[in-house]
């Protein structure tokens, strides 16, 4: 059974926030050489209570609506399957995911308590965000938007938390994660196309067609690496954030199997897991770039 849930809150998704949080604490470090190891510890809690909170909603909506059982399900796309094959009642994930809300919430009020109102302005964003993410937001077309908003706004917070201030560095550097996280997003809503299309869902694969959509992909990670690049050379980043451009051959690959392979599933999950890689294996690098003394 704890197997099932594992797989309806995707635990392995949750590395995107992990890494969020750490690109915060990271450059804190890098600027600071201080970390407080309580809040950075309460900090990882309450995110990843947060996104598995809107995770198990967005199963729950999914399966609702009826998308999860049209969707031709990938390790990558298509929802956990969780409920469409019966394994949890659809009313207990639903409980959960409004009890990590709540759980979320509550260490999210300590550090508005403690740190004051823009940890507040950002919390009362993540709520609102994350309980109406998979109806209003995702129907409005904003999913990846939002996913970019999320991940910059974690990368804030958790600077802020240790810092006491809100810095370009912590914007770019946020604004690099959020992107890169928005990519994932992205890619995988190309397999569920039709599915979402016919429940009245809009992402942006729907907005502009997969043919479009596909050209779209290289947006993504050239505004993270042009972000990198100014920070660099504006002294915003240390030189060793350039050991993120390690990861170019794996985004070309992810790019190219995109543009041909955008109307095949099967063909397609090997470029969404690369892309998968891409993002992660890019958003570890900047967080040993900022830990490396030179």
């Amino acid at each position: 059974m704890l197997s099932v849930w594992f797989r309806v809150i995707r635990v392995r998704f949750l590395l995107a926030s992990v890494i969020a949080v750490s690109v915060g604490l990271a450059l804190n470090w890098q600027q600071n050489s201080s970390i407080d190891i309580l809040d950075a510890l309460l900090i990882f809690a309450g995110v990843l209570t947060l996104h598995a909170s809107i995770d198990l909603l967005n199963d729950f909506w999914d399966f609702k609506r009826g998308i999860d059982t049209k969707t031709n399900r990938t390790k990558m796309s298509g929802g956990t399957g969780v409920l469409p094959e019966g394994l949890l009642k659809p009313s207990s994930v639903y409980r959960a995911g409004i009890g990590f809300l709540i759980i979320g919430s509550v260490i999210g009020s300590y550090f508005v308590i403690t740190d004051g109102i823009i940890i507040g302005i950002i919390l009362g964003f993540a709520i609102l965000s994350i309980y109406f993410y998979s109806t209003k937001i995702v129907d409005s077309g904003l999913g990846e938007f939002f996913v970019a908003i999320k991940g910059s706004m974690i990368v804030i917070g958790a600077y802020f938390i240790q810092s006491g201030q809100i810095t370009m560095e912590s914007i770019l550097a946020g604004i690099v994660v959020g992107v890169l996280s928005s990519l994932v997003l992205f890619i995988a809503s190309f397999p569920d196309h039709d599915a979402d299309k016919s429940q009245g869902r809009k992402t942006l694969v729907i907005v502009v067609g997969k043919e479009k959509a596909a050209k779209l992909f290289w947006i993504f990670p050239l505004i993270s690496y042009s972000i990198i690049i100014i920070g660099v050379s504006t002294n915003l980043f240390p030189l060793t954030s350039l050991i993120t451009f390690l990861t170019i051959p794996l985004m070309i690959k992810s790019g190219l199997g995109l543009r041909k392979n955008f109307d095949s599933i099967e063909n397609l999950v090997p470029f969404m897991s690369s892309t998968l890689m891409f993002s992660r294996i890019t958003g570890s690098l900047f967080v040993v770039s900022f830990l490396i003394v030179l």
